[in-house]
């Protein structure tokens, strides 16, 4: 492994409007190809990508547009559904959206005639993160800066409310007992609920602000990672409610914290938007020093490939791909 490799973006995609926030499908939809969506100004934009790492007969990268959805303002963040399925008889892309108007909209197409969308109001700020409930897909979890965590159904009714006590900032499910939810809070304290009882069950602390982006790795569901302050911070909760490990990485802050889906020890970090590049760092836990370095004009959005050491980050009519080693 290559220490401290400033890396050339490897794949680039254009895109029809300025990409706010950009996600890979998460879960197995049926097909060979990777499901991508990203969110502009105007639109929600999703896409099939294929690549090289994974298909010798691929040059690069091959992407195409499946469908375009008109979302009619900002498109803030987005998250996929496990019922979107491309090998089925009766394809259905199912995912949400968070909004600068503080709503959520669910949208579901067949990819031919029929394309719905339900708009899920109660937020009074905005909404910065959004999560299905990763195995039946029948619940969505969202955070904002109104201080609730809540959780709706599919028709849009609130299931759950917690009450926080500063803004939330990221929400994750867990991926095998789907009644556990972790909340990440600007103040720098994550917490974890149990959505049977609606308490929470344990909690750990950054003792650093602000918190701006947290993850729960799903290859080793003991970790957590952090972005607060110019930090990344690591947790084992099984440990302490304190961080294990965690390093200073971003000068001007750090913004965005993202586990890989392929290696428990393996995450990408992004500094924040605004300045005239976004750098984002890729880093291993046995390594010292970031294994790979990007810059992106005007980054925003960080998502990785659900089966290859890929990220993705969104740019000014853009997406940027970057491959790194195991």
């Amino acid at each position: 492994m290559k220490q401290d490799s400033t890396r050339n973006i490897a794949y680039t995609v254009d895109c029809e409007d300025y990409v706010h926030v950009v996600k890979f499908n998460p879960f197995e939809s049926g097909d060979a190809c990777s499901l991508i969506a990203y969110g502009g100004n105007n639109y929600v934009v999703v896409g099939l990508c294929r690549f090289q790492e994974e298909d010798a007969e691929v040059e690069g990268m091959q992407y195409k547009t499946l469908k375009t959805f008109h979302h009619g303002i900002r498109v803030d963040a987005i998250a996929w559904s496990p019922e979107t399925r491309l090998d089925a008889s009766s394809p259905q892309l199912r995912f949400c959206t968070a909004a600068s108007d503080r709503k959520l909209r669910l949208f579901t197409s067949d990819l031919q005639d029929k394309n719905e969308f339900k708009t899920f109001d109660g937020h009074s700020d905005y909404i910065n993160d959004l999560v299905f409930a990763p195995k039946e897909g029948q619940e969505v979890a969202s955070v904002s800066d109104d201080h609730t965590c809540r959780v709706w159904d599919l028709e849009g009714n609130e299931k759950a409310h917690f009450v926080l006590r500063s803004p939330g900032m990221s929400v994750c499910w867990h991926p095998e007992e789907d009644f556990k939810l972790m909340v990440a809070e600007k103040n720098g304290t994550i917490r974890f609920y149990d959505l049977i009882t609606q308490q929470a069950i344990l909690s750990l602390e950054c003792e650093q602000t602000p918190l701006m982006s947290a993850d729960w790795c799903l290859k080793n569901t003991l970790k957590i990672g952090a972005v607060a302050g110019n930090d990344w911070l690591i947790w084992d909760i099984t440990r302490s409610s304190y961080p294990q490990d965690k390093r200073p990485v971003h000068a001007d802050r750090a913004r965005l914290f993202r586990w890989s889906r392929v290696n428990e020890n393996l995450f990408a970090t992004t500094g924040y938007p605004g300045k005239t590049t976004t750098q984002l760092l890729v880093h291993h836990l046995g390594h010292p020093q970031p294994i790979l370095t990007g810059t992106a004009a005007v980054g925003s959005g960080l998502t990785w490939h659900r089966t290859l050491p890929l990220c993705a980050v969104g740019g000014d009519h853009k997406i940027f791909f970057w491959v790194t080693e195991m």
